[in-house]
């Protein structure tokens, strides 16, 4: 029998029943009356609620400099709108904006336009006019994005210093790209399309996906008046980069090959300068020239022809030629060849030296070959000995390393072209003539960007090892490394050591004595190779423009390599050598290598005689000091210390082999004798007493006009003549 009485329980569970029932209909009832009787009503609700949802953009990573400073960075910048429907609800507000806005709609015109002389009081006027007659909701107020001083300038003006609560207004935020450094490495580095902050090349377009990093998602919400963003995820930002660009060569680098272009009239200038045992890329220069309206000349990168520009060589290729031959063992270094007057007819085609007017240079030996650059010299060894086979020398020099595909992190890169001589059923060569060998043997028949002849130089500055280029050192996130790019080794070995010595005293001497002489240092030791090669444009060679590719690849110092270099300028007309490129080389190994010299003061002076500088007469304190980091003995009747910052007033005497420093004493109502003195210590000792002080000429006081010794009257005036 059940415990329970269900006579009792059974109606209260009825009556729940019921009254759950009650607020069922109810609520459906409320709901039916909202959704029918009071619609209207709440889509009013509704319009003043808005939810949008938008994208949160992350920030975008820095690229930095080998010893971290910023080439490329992110700033905010914005843009205003005007919002001409967003108080139309609110009745009290329309009117009080429609009153500032025939008050102060002229003066708002005018101080945009101080911020913005582009544009009209009256253009300002009319476009803003144009949106309200519109009653647009998104109406920019200035088409371009402002800085962040320019926004703060804006704010000030009338409508716009109400807030953001106004409603009248909105501004948007978005990341700007700039770098510190300007132009400094621009195409290298890269650049991005401002209007869609989309990468459009160099590094910044290689590794876009590394520095945007991941958008989030942000709900933009209007209540009544106003906006509030409301962050649904939160966005991660990108990475940055570590480049191997060293600000300051790359700075030496752009500053002497714009130089030397506008010297030498040039069209464009090439620079790359590497580190010899990473291939880290320090410094990659390349210059345009161009004209404003004007006519004016500017130089500007526009294009990155430092990978990017398949060019024939010329000389510098020679290099590569004659490697090739020692390696086989066709020709050793006493081997001599007949340079025949200057002029050889090679398969029925004139090849000629540089100085085949003058004569040419006759007999000449391996090294002097490649010291004087002679076309003949060069084209008749690899001729002769490869003439029957040239797939064999092309064999070589792709052992050397230069037909190699670099695989470099930035688009726009251009692989080597080096053909193979090939043959058909009949055994015959099908796109190979008989001048294709000798020609290629002198830098033409190719097609090879200047970084990959520079990887073949620094090779041979490394012992034979040819590293890759490298461009990127690391990927950081929050101070963190989380990707690092280690030295690529290429090739182990480009030739054997016997080889490689040989050529490298050959390169050592085409810049001693050979036609690279203006690459040379009076403080360390360079080697390398000039070139020149023509470049027909417009047509061929007779039809078209002829212009000049001057080259100059090297290293340095010769004796223990630290860098490598290569120099190309492109010009028309002559004079036109190799030797204006090695002149650039010059002028960049000075200034890199000038940050090595630590050279103390005493360095200066001469050993075989003892000289005694003169010193003024003033702060004998500081003299004193300054006397004892040189080494120079004083005699002094004093005491003090330069630490404590408290000068001593007196004399200095200079004398055999000392300088005497005397110290004198005078009242400080008591006008001193400031004769002997410089400027800055005359001027502070007379003021510090109530004197004015005039100065006539410059030097040390030779005469005061209120004279020494005599009581100070505050406020007059000292006439002090120098010389």
């Amino acid at each position: 029998m059940s415990k329970f009485d269900n006579d009792k329980v059974m109606p209260r569970y009825f009556l729940i029943a019921v009254v759950l029932t009650i607020i069922g209909i109810a609520v459906l009832g409320r709901a039916l009356y909202i959704m029918i009787a009071q619609k209207d009503y709440w889509e009013v609700v509704a319009d003043k609620l808005k939810v949008v949802n938008r994208p949160d953009e992350a920030t975008r990573g820095n690229i930095l400099s080998c010893d971290g400073q910023l080439m490329a960075t992110s700033i905010p910048e914005y843009k205003i709108f005007m919002d001409y429907r967003a108080t139309e609800e609110d009745t009290a507000w329309c009117h009080k904006r429609d009153t500032l806005w025939n008050e102060k709609l002229d003066s708002l015109c005018d101080g945009l336009h101080d911020i913005f002389p582009s544009m009209t009081a009256a253009e300002f006027k009319a476009r803003l006019q144009e949106g309200k007659r519109l009653q647009k909701r998104h109406w920019p107020v200035y088409k371009q994005r402002l800085d962040y001083n320019t926004f703060c300038r804006v704010k000030q003006l009338p409508f716009f210093n109400l807030g953001r609560r106004s409603g009248f207004h909105y501004d948007e935020e978005k990341n700007a790209r700039r770098r510190p450094f300007r132009s400094l490495a621009q195409r290298t580095v890269g650049d991005m399309y401002g209007g869609i902050d989309s990468a459009r090349c160099g590094l910044e377009l290689f590794y876009d996906s590394i520095l945007r990093g991941t958008p989030g998602i942000k709900n933009r919400i209007k209540v009544l008046n106003r906006y509030t963003d409301i962050p649904v995820q939160l966005p991660i930002d990108g990475c940055d980069i570590i480049t191997t660009i060293d600000v300051n060569m790359q700075d030496i680098a752009e500053r002497a090959v714009i130089d030397q272009m506008k010297v030498q009239n040039c069209d464009l200038g090439v620079a790359i300068l590497m580190e010899v045992e990473t291939g880290d890329v320090k410094a990659i220069v390349n210059m345009t020239r161009l004209h404003d309206k004007q006519g004016n000349p500017y130089y500007a990168e526009i294009k990155n022809n430092a990978i990017a520009d398949l060019r024939e060589p010329g000389s510098v290729f020679k290099t590569a030629s004659m490697m090739v031959a020692l390696e086989d063992g066709v020709v050793d270094t006493n081997y001599v060849q007949e340079a025949c007057g200057g002029t050889y007819k090679m398969h029925g085609r004139d090849m000629r030296d540089h100085n085949w007017r003058n004569g040419g240079y006759g007999r000449q030996t391996f090294s002097e070959i490649v010291e004087h650059s002679s076309n003949i010299g060069v084209s008749r060894i690899i001729d002769s000995h490869y003439g029957h086979r040239p797939e064999k020398f092309v064999k070589g020099i792709y052992r050397t390393g230069l037909a190699d595909d670099l695989h470099l992190p930035l688009y726009g890169y251009a692989k080597p072209r080096i053909r193979m001589p090939k043959k058909n059923s009949r055994n015959q060569y099908t796109n190979w003539s008989k001048t294709a060998l000798p020609w290629m043997s002198i830098g033409y028949e190719t097609q090879i960007p200047p970084i990959s002849t520079v990887t073949f130089y620094n090779a041979i500055a490394n012992g034979g090892k040819m590293m890759r280029p490298r461009f990127i050192k690391s990927i950081v996130k929050n101070g963190e490394v989380i990707e690092e790019f280690e030295p690529v080794v290429q090739r182990e070995q480009i030739c054997s050591p016997k080889t490689l010595k040989k050529m490298q005293t050959i390169l050592e001497r085409v810049v001693t004595r050979g036609t690279g002489k203006k690459a040379g240092s009076r403080t360390f030791r360079t080697a390398g190779k000039t070139g020149t090669a023509q470049i027909a444009e417009g047509g061929g060679y007779k039809t078209g423009t002829v212009k000049y590719w001057l080259s100059f690849a090297g290293y340095f110092p010769a004796d223990a390599p630290r860098y490598s270099c290569i120099v190309c300028l492109k010009k028309a007309g002559i004079p036109a050598s190799g030797g204006f490129s090695a002149e650039v080389f010059h002028h960049i190994s000075e200034g890199v290598m000038a940050r090595y010299l630590k050279r103390d003061v005493k360095s200066a002076r001469d050993t075989t005689s003892i000289l005694i500088p003169d010193v003024k007469n003033g702060n004998v304190l500081a003299a004193d000091y300054v006397l004892g980091q040189l080494d120079i003995k004083t005699s002094n009747g004093w005491d003090g210390s330069y630490a404590s910052g408290n000068p001593i007033w007196g004399t200095a005497t200079r004398q055999q082999k000392e300088v005497a420093l005397g110290r004198t004493k005078t009242a400080d109502n008591i006008t001193p004798d400031v004769t002997g003195m410089g400027a800055r210590d005359a001027v502070y000792l007379l003021e510090s007493r109530g004197l004015r002080v005039r100065m006539n000429g410059r030097g040390r006081v030779v005469k005061q006009s209120y004279p020494a010794g005599r009581a100070i009257a505050r406020g007059s005036e000292c006439v002090l003549t120098m010389n």
